[in-house]
């Protein structure tokens, strides 16, 4: 607990969870080669329209494991057993409500999310049923969300990788099973997603309890359903839920924006869009390492470990950053060949290519940054930093540049991702001179 934050401590955390977040995209990567060489681009942009949507509804709610883990990180620099248990179970009750807010209004989400994103008719109906299928999943998929926060703020790497290659590998076989050989198409992904969820849920839940629950089981709840206590939650959660929401509004638009330009321009903005998630999972690994370190030095009043987690962090994120560029440089092409056989999406991808190897360089700083602001628990400046960046950077850029087409969209997006990062770093740096 006393040891300062050094590069073994940054990869302890970073490495499970770069090889676990890599296992998201790896599925998406699936999702899109199985529906990809269906005989019609309409699967395709429906499964990529009910990925967009469960993006903002299931990590729409990230908030819960950002929460988590800083409130964790914190009481474990603290050494305090009791508030570890009840940070997990109060955050673990919120999952529930929530997700059950969420099943309960399934009709008019997706109505409300067909008619913002206008896709065709055909795709818009094959992607109501998708999400008719997946909605049911959002119990175990925000409960997953809690277990892993609170393991990473427990410093612990390792039990989020299990869980993350539980999920992510069900889900892949059950893809492979239900859409190619039972010939389910997208509801055949939606049907593995949902299974896959609560596969991993069961998992995450005996992991944590064992280590909770002590000797006497009779305690378990105690002090958890304290009405202030679940205030100062709320509080933080309702922070970081609107820097979640504004974050997830920039994927919608883009979604938007691609199926107005027609079924051909959403499908490979789609496949695009694999890129950027390879890119926020693997650089989200050094961020989760940066949230658990400044989190336990936060909570252990140390400053001098708390800016020496922020340089290690800093460091690793820029060297990883500058590999992923590389491997888009010499790989970018065969990754679009092998997402999809359909010559036209394949073109049309290659055109917007080169903006996707730009992003992992621009928007490094954001993410790191984000997981220094989660274990200093500055909720309130990471949700006012994503609103500036969304409404006053993003949304008119994209405005303005509309008359480039997709190229001005993606551009308005880069742009975006710069903000992010360039405005958390200076509030750093001016908190850190004030100091």
């Amino acid at each position: 607990m006393s040891s300062e934050p050094s590069h073994r401590s940054v990869w302890r955390i970073a490495l499970p969870m770069v090889l676990s977040n890599i296992t998201v995209p790896l599925l998406g990567l699936v999702d899109t080669v199985v529906v990809g060489h269906l005989p019609s681009p309409d699967y395709l942009g429906a499964v990529a329209v009910g990925a967009i949507i469960f993006s903002v509804l299931f990590l729409g709610m990230n908030f819960l494991r950002m929460g988590t883990t800083g409130l964790t990180a914190q009481a474990y620099g603290k050494d305090d057993l009791d508030e570890l248990r009840r940070v997990l179970l109060r955050a673990l009750i919120t999952a529930v409500v929530l997700a059950a807010v969420l099943v309960m209004l399934q009709k008019p989400l997706i109505q409300l999310a067909l008619a913002l994103i206008k896709p065709d008719a055909t795709v818009g109906i094959i992607a109501a049923d998708y999400f008719s299928i997946r909605i049911w999943a959002a119990p175990a998929s925000l409960m997953n969300i809690v277990l892993i926060g609170w393991f990473i703020g427990r410093q612990n790497g390792r039990i989020p990788l299990a869980l993350m290659l539980t999920i992510n590998v069900t889900n892949i076989i059950l893809d492979i099973l239900f859409v190619v050989h039972y010939d389910l198409r997208a509801n055949g992904v939606a049907w593995a997603s949902l299974i896959a969820e609560y596969t991993g849920c069961v998992l995450g839940g005996w992991l944590a309890f064992s280590k909770i629950r002590g000797k006497d089981t009779r305690r378990l709840m105690e002090g958890v359903l304290v009405l202030r206590e679940f205030g100062d939650l709320m509080r933080v959660n309702f922070d970081l839920l609107v820097r979640t929401l504004a974050l997830q509004l920039t994927f919608v638009i883009i979604t938007a924006a691609g199926a107005r330009q027609g079924a051909l321009i959403l499908a490979a903005n789609a496949v695009l869009l694999n890129f950027q998630w390879i890119v926020s999972y693997a650089l989200d690994g050094f961020a989760n390492a940066a949230e658990a370190l400044v989190g336990r030095a936060v909570g252990a009043r140390r400053p001098r470990e708390v800016a020496r987690a922020v340089n290690v962090s800093r460091q690793w994120s820029l060297w990883v950053a500058a590999g992923i560029t590389l491997v888009f440089l010499l790989t970018g092409h065969g990754l679009i060949r092998l997402m999809t056989d359909i010559d036209e999406v394949r073109e049309t991808a290659l055109v917007y290519l080169p903006w996707l190897i730009a992003l992992p360089l621009v928007s490094v700083w954001s993410f790191l940054y984000d997981g220094v602001f989660v274990g200093a628990m500055r909720s309130k400046d990471m949700r006012n930093v994503m609103v500036f960046s969304t409404f006053v950077v993003f949304i008119p850029a994209w405005w303005w540049l509309r008359v480039l087409g997709n190229h001005g969209l993606w551009l308005a997006f880069v742009l975006f991702m710069a903000a992010r990062g360039l405005l958390m770093h200076w509030q750093w740096q001016q908190d850190q001179s004030n100091r």
